[in-house]
C-alpha cells in the first residue's frame, strides 16, 4: 500500500512540476503594477492646434477595452472615437474628432495592469490656452467604490481563508494528532476551507465590475464573466475552485480516517500510534478497526504529501496571477512567494488552531508540552523562511533603500517588518510559558507518586473499620464527604432505584468531574500565562495579515520611484524646450473639388525638434472615417533661413493612415508644413501650416 501511495503521489507531484515549469518559461520579465510614465500630449501641455489623436505610455503592457482611454471637453462631452490601439510595445493611443475648439481638455484612463490590478487617473491638457473646465480631473477608478471594498475585503478573507486551513491541517499533522478528534480544530480547518471556497467565487464575480465599470449591476453580468475567465486572473481563480475541490477530500481523510487511528493523549505517543481500549487485545483493535501500524504510516504519509501539493497548488494561484509573475525574475519570484506563502500559513494558521486548541480543547485532555514545543520548532522554521523569502521580496519589490520612505509600498512594509518583530517577541514569551509548564507537570507528576504508598495503607483501614460496622450501615465519614461535595449519594441496597437512576448519577458525577477538571486547568498560571501570550500574538498576527493583503494590491516601490523619475524627466524636457509637448500636431481641412474630394488631413511630427522626427498623416472624410486616397506627399520649408521645401514621403500604413521615419529637421524654427492631398487622377489640393520645430 506504501508503495502504492508514494507511486501515485510522485506522478501528482511531477504533473504539478511540469505544469509550473510550463507557466515559468512563458513568463516575460516586466515592472510589476502599471504606471503611466508619459504621455502626448504631456500633462499641462498647452498645444496650438488640435492634436489628431493622444497616445499614453505605460511601464508594462496592460489590457484595455472600449471605454479604457476617455478624452472631454471642458463641458464634459467625450471627443474621442474608436477603440485605444498599441502604437508600440507599452504605448497606447486613441483618436480625437477633429476640429477641436481651444479650451482645456480631460484625460482620463481606466485600464487593467499584467499583474491583474486596476490602474487609473486623469490628467488635463489644453489647446490654445487653459480654460474652466467642468470635469474632476480626479477621475474615480473602478476599484474606488463598493464593488472595489468588497473585491478588496475578498482579498483579505481568501487570504485568512487559506491560512486557517493549511495552517491548521498542519499543526494537526505536525504536532498534535489528537486534534484530529477535536471538534473545536475540526471547525476551525472547515471554516477556513468555507472562507475561501466562498471567496473564491465572490472574486470570481467581482472581478468584471471591479476592472471595468465598478457597477454593482455588472456583478452578474455573464458577458463580463465570460471575458473574466479568458484572462489570466480568471484562470487563477477557476484553479483555484478547483484544487479546493481536493482539499475537501483531503479534510475528510484527515477527520474521518485519520482522526480514528490518532492517540488519545494529550501529545501522543512518540510513534503516533493508537493505544488500545480498555478489554481490547493489544493488536487485535487495531487490525480489525483503525488498520495496522504500517497502515497509519501509510496514511500519515499520504496526507502529508497530499497536503502539501494541494496548499503549494493553492498559494500557485496568487504567485502566478499577482505582483510576483510580472517584474524582475518572475522565474525565481515565483516559486519563492509559493514558499512565502506556505511558511505564513504554517505560522499564523498554526498559531490560530494552537489558541483554539488552548481555549476550546478537550478537559480531560488538554493540549500539553510536547506538541506546543513542536509547533515552536515549526514557527520557529517558518519565521526564518520568511526572513529569507521576505528579503529577496523586498530588493525585487523595492530596488532602493530610499524605497522604504519614499513610497507607500516601502512604508507597508517597515509596518510588517515591525509586526512580524512583536510576533517573534511575543513568541518568545509563549516558548518560556511552555517551559514553565513542562516544569510544573514533571513537579505534579513527582508529587503524585509519594503518596501512592500512604493511599494503599489508608484504603486497608478504611476496610477494616467497615468490616467493624453492623451490616447494613454506612460510614459516617462516606456520608459526610458526599453531603460535602454536594453529589447525590448513591442509591441504597433495597431501596428500588433501577439502572436508569444509576446511569443519572454516573452523568452527574462525569459533569462534576469535568467541572473540577476545568476549574484545575484554568488556574494553573503557567497554562493561564500560555494561553494570554498566544492570544496577544494572534492579535498580531490578524493586523499583519491584514497589512499583508493591502500590501498585495499596492503599487511596488520600484515601479513608484520609476514613474515619478519618469514623470520630472518628461517635465524637464518640457521646460528646456519652451514646448508642453514633446510632439507637434496639425490638422487642415482640404477641398480638391472633384466628388469626394472634401475631408480633412492631420499631421503629427515627433519630437518635433531638431534631429530625427516620426511623422504620421492621417485623411479623414467630412463624417470623420479614415479615407484612403490615391496619393499624400509633404514638403517642409524654412523661408526665414531659405530652406526647402524638404519632401517628405509617406509609406501606406493601413486606410486613411500614412507615416514616415527619420525625417530630418535641420535647424530650429517657424517651419511651413504643405500638405498634397490628391483625391483622383485629376484632383489635387496642397494645404499648409506653419509650426514652431525645436
Amino acid at each position: 500500500m506504501t508503495q502504492t501511495i508514494a507511486s501515485r503521489v510522485r506522478t501528482l507531484v511531477l504533473l504539478i512540476l511540469a505544469v509550473a515549469g510550463a507557466l515559468l518559461a512563458g513568463a516575460a520579465p516586466a515592472s510589476a503594477h502599471a504606471a503611466l510614465t508619459g504621455s502626448d500630449p504631456a500633462q499641462g501641455a498647452v498645444v496650438d492646434t488640435a492634436p489628431a489623436q493622444i497616445s499614453l505610455t505605460f511601464s508594462e503592457p496592460i489590457a484595455v477595452g472600449d471605454d479604457s482611454v476617455r478624452v472631454l471637453d471642458p463641458k464634459g462631452e467625450r471627443v474621442d472615437k474608436g477603440d485605444p490601439a498599441n502604437l508600440s510595445g507599452t504605448t497606447y493611443s486613441v483618436r480625437l474628432l477633429s476640429g477641436l475648439p481651444d479650451g482645456t481638455y480631460t484625460v482620463a484612463y481606466q485600464v487593467v495592469s499584467a499583474d491583474s490590478h486596476p490602474v487609473a487617473g486623469a490628467y488635463t491638457f489644453s489647446i490654445g490656452a487653459p480654460s474652466e473646465t467642468t470635469v474632476s480631473v480626479s477621475a474615480q477608478g473602478s476599484d474606488d467604490g463598493l464593488v472595489g471594498w468588497l473585491y478588496g475585503f475578498g482579498r483579505y478573507v481568501s487570504y485568512a481563508g487559506f491560512v486557517v486551513l493549511a495552517g491548521g491541517a498542519a499543526f494537526v499533522l505536525a504536532c498534535w494528532a489528537p486534534g484530529a478528534r477535536v471538534r473545536a480544530v475540526q471547525r476551525l480547518v472547515v471554516s477556513g476551507w468555507l472562507a475561501l471556497t466562498a471567496a473564491t467565487l465572490g472574486l470570481l464575480l467581482l472581478r468584471g465590475s471591479y476592472t471595468t465599470s465598478g457597477k454593482v449591476g455588472d456583478i452578474f453580468d455573464l458577458e463580463l464573466l465570460g471575458d473574466v475567465l479568458q484572462t489570466k486572473t480568471g484562470a487563477a481563480l477557476v484553479s483555484r475552485l478547483l484544487l479546493l475541490a481536493a482539499a475537501a477530500l483531503f479534510i475528510a481523510v484527515l477527520f474521518g480516517a485519520y482522526a480514528r487511528t490518532a492517540p488519545a493523549g494529550a501529545d501522543g505517543d512518540a510513534d503516533g500510534a493508537r493505544k488500545p481500549a480498555e478489554g481490547e487485545r493489544e493488536g487485535e483493535g487495531a487490525a480489525e478497526g483503525d488498520g495496522g501500524e504500517p497502515d497509519k504510516r501509510d496514511l500519515t504519509f499520504g496526507l502529508a504529501l497530499g497536503g502539501t501539493v494541494v496548499a503549494a497548488g493553492l498559494a500557485a494561484s496568487w504567485a502566478m496571477s499577482e505582483h510576483a509573475s510580472q517584474g524582475l525574475q518572475p522565474g525565481v519570484a515565483m516559486p519563492v512567494d509559493v514558499v512565502h506563502l506556505l511558511a505564513v500559513a504554517a505560522w499564523l494558521g498554526g498559531l490560530t488552531a494552537l489558541l483554539v486548541a488552548l481555549y476550546r480543547g478537550p478537559v480531560k485532555t488538554p493540549v500539553g508540552r510536547d506538541a506546543v514545543r513542536r509547533f515552536s520548532r515549526l514557527a520557529f522554521g517558518s519565521v526564518v523562511t520568511l526572513a529569507v523569502t521576505g528579503v529577496y521580496q523586498s530588493w525585487r519589490q523595492l530596488g532602493s533603500w530610499s524605497a522604504f520612505t519614499d513610497t507607500r509600498y516601502g512604508q507597508l512594509l517597515l509596518v510588517k517588518i515591525a509586526l512580524v518583530a512583536v510576533m517573534v517577541a511575543v513568541a518568545y514569551l509563549s516558548r518560556r510559558w511552555t517551559q514553565r509548564l513542562a516544569e510544573a507537570r514533571i513537579s505534579a507528576a513527582e508529587e503524585e507518586k509519594r503518596p501512592a504508598v500512604s493511599a494503599r495503607s489508608e484504603a486497608a483501614e478504611a476496610s477494616e473499620e467497615e468490616e467493624k460496622q453492623p451490616a447494613g450501615t454506612a460510614p459516617a465519614e462516606a456520608s459526610d464527604a458526599s453531603e460535602a461535595n454536594g453529589a447525590p449519594e448513591a442509591p441504597k441496597a433495597g431501596t428500588g432505584h433501577d439502572a436508569v437512576r444509576a446511569a443519572q448519577l454516573a452523568r452527574q458525577r462525569a459533569a462534576t468531574e469535568a467541572a473540577r477538571q476545568k476549574r484545575l486547568r484554568d488556574a494553573d498560571p503557567n497554562r493561564f500565562g500560555l494561553r494570554r501570550s498566544v492570544l496577544a500574538e494572534a492579535g498580531v498576527a490578524v493586523v499583519l495579515l491584514a497589512v499583508t493583503t493591502v500590501l498585495t494590491q499596492t503599487e511596488p516601490g520600484r515601479t513608484e520611484q520609476d514613474a515619478k523619475a519618469a514623470a520630472a524627466t518628461s517635465s524637464s524636457a518640457a521646460e528646456g524646450t519652451g514646448q508642453g509637448s514633446g510632439a507637434v500636431s496639425l490638422t487642415m481641412p482640404f477641398d480638391t473639388g472633384g466628388r469626394n474630394g472634401k475631408g480633412v488631413v492631420s499631421i503629427d511630427l515627433d519630437p518635433a525638434r531638431v534631429g530625427d522626427n516620426s511623422l504620421h498623416v492621417y485623411v479623414e472624410g467630412p463624417d470623420g472615417t479614415p479615407v484612403d486616397v490615391p496619393e499624400v506627399k509633404l514638403a517642409l520649408t524654412l523661408t526665414a533661413q531659405d530652406i526647402g521645401p524638404l519632401p517628405v514621403a509617406p509609406d501606406h500604413v493601413t486606410t486613411g493612415h500614412w507615416s514616415a521615419s527619420a525625417v530630418q529637421i535641420p535647424m530650429a524654427g517657424d517651419w511651413k508644413v504643405e500638405v498634397t492631398v490628391r483625391t483622383s487622377d485629376i484632383d489635387q489640393v496642397t494645404v499648409s501650416k506653419n509650426a514652431q520645430i525645436g
